[in-house]
């Protein structure tokens, strides 16, 4: 090597990033005649306090031949850069940021455009959300071997609204109530126990079901479906569409059901009047104007006794009582008025008394079966499939007598309760009119001209009639 006038450092300068995350070496101020050993640019190095992340393998090359890196910075270190901490967060069991309505795709690609809203349901104690917590971060290194610190996650946390708790560490959230959950402007959490619509139920909003009450501030549109756990009351009107309500249900405009409506309450249902649609309802159903060719299941009691307080037209079906202004009218319109018995049973038993009457006529053909079977086996004609057939048959028989045993023991249940309608009654508080039929327990009465002010009640086997106090 030539001498030089020089110290090294004249002619290789090292300098150190801002984050000390590299070091750059230049060489400058030199001939071609230039050189130096491994020894001599690994004190430079070392002079300059670069101790990590040395690229020892370019330092050798440098020093064999350091030509082609003349006049250019070339990085000789490279540090660990430090891993900034992850900020907590908030992982909802809902998809909050998904609420845009859009119809429900089916799974042939149609798409029903009556499933707009999703509504995020939940019962009382279910989960909604957890916290992650944020993590420290992972310290970096710089070329000069001092350990580079970097800053902790943010820690999230939950923004409690209504309805809402969380553990004791607050890790998890979750619904004090049955209701919907729905997040705020201000990223608050709430669960409220009542979904209101501000106006009609149509393709807007879609089919609602939900777990808590809710309120239409307006009509319900032909075709749509309302389902709730809680009550359903609609300002409005209710026209062919389907309520089920495990509470009660009001309507205030009343029902236009075009025979298609259907509305089942668990336990009341209040309505200014009925038409063309099908009541169930377990407990009283109470109507101010009118019940107009409808059939009606309650539970308890039918009270339609407002200033019109007219049933005509359909089935009125009630356990305890039906009271009425007026029941039928001029033009003897066949109205059935029906008391004494939960109406779920007395339908039950028609039901059982079709099946018991298809039993019959079936086992009638069976008995002709086995008579023919029976007479060729005296006479010692029978085919084994003819023997297939008979024991086949006669295994049918005696499975269809063990179910016509069960149906007559269920009929005569039912006959005993319809026997027990003492406190049973229909109130007539004007006038009934001819073409009525007041069915009370297993007892009939056919009304053939008008009369006012009636109660008809069940007295020594027959429905008997008295003035209405």
């Amino acid at each position: 090597m030539l001498e030089r006038n020089m110290p090294l450092d004249y002619y290789i300068s090292i300098s150190v990033s801002d984050d000390k995350l590299s070091a750059q070496l230049l060489i400058s101020n030199i001939d071609d005649t230039f050189k130096l050993t491994v020894g001599q640019l690994e004190d430079l190095i070392q002079k300059n306090r670069i101790v990590y992340g040395l690229d020892k393998q370019l330092i050798a090359q440098i020093a064999a031949d350091p030509k082609p890196f003349y006049h250019q910075k070339v990085v000789i270190a490279a540090g660990t850069k430090p891993q900034e901490g992850q900020n907590g967060a908030i992982k909802y069991i809902f998809a909050f940021d998904q609420d845009e309505k859009k119809p429900l795709e089916l799974e042939d690609g149609r798409v029903n455009y009556k499933e707009v809203v999703t509504l995020h349901n939940v019962r009382k104690g279910q989960l909604i959300g957890q916290r992650l917590l944020a993590t420290e971060g992972v310290p970096g290194r710089a070329v000069t071997g001092e350990t580079l610190f970097t800053k902790a996650g943010k820690e999230a946390r939950f923004k409690l609204g209504k309805n809402v708790i969380v553990d004791a560490e607050q890790m998890s959230l979750y619904s004090a109530i049955d209701g919907m959950v729905v997040r705020t402007d201000r990223d608050k959490i709430n669960v409220f126990p009542v979904y209101e619509v501000n106006g009609d139920v149509d393709y807007s909003i879609g089919n609602i079901d939900f777990v808590g009450t809710v309120v239409i501030r307006g009509n319900v549109l032909p075709g749509f479906k309302i389902r709730a756990a809680g009550d359903i009351r609609v300002t409005g009107g209710v026209e062919a569409a389907e309520l089920e309500a495990d509470g009660s249900v009001e309507i205030n405009a009343g029902i236009v059901g075009q025979n298609k409506a259907h509305i089942k309450a668990g336990k009341n249902v209040k309505s200014s009047f009925i038409q063309d649609a099908t009541i169930e309802v377990a407990g009283e159903l109470l109507v101010s104007q009118s019940i107009m060719h409808s059939t009606v299941r309650a539970g308890k009691a039918v009270i339609c006794s407002g200033s019109k307080g007219l049933i005509v037209g359909g089935t009125i079906q009630a356990g305890e009582r039906v009271t009425a202004r007026t029941i039928g009218n001029t033009m003897s319109t066949a109205t059935v008025v029906e008391v004494g018995v939960l109406p779920e049973l007395r339908n039950e038993m028609i039901t059982l008394r079709n099946q018991h009457r298809v039993y019959m006529e079936n086992m009638d053909k069976t008995d002709k079966a086995l008579t023919l079977l029976d007479a060729l086996a005296a006479a010692g004609q029978l085919t084994p499939d003819k023997v297939a057939m008979r024991i086949k048959l006669n295994h049918t028989k005696k499975q269809a007598l063990e179910e016509q045993n069960t149906i007559k023991e269920r009929i005569l249940e039912i006959e005993k309760s319809l026997e027990d309608s003492d406190k049973a009654k229909v109130e007539v508080l004007s006038t009934v009119y001819g073409g009525t039929k007041i069915v009370i327990g297993r007892y009939t009465k056919f009304i053939k001209d008008p009369t006012n002010r009636m109660t008809f009640r069940l007295s020594d086997g027959d429905i008997t009639m008295s003035t209405y106090v």
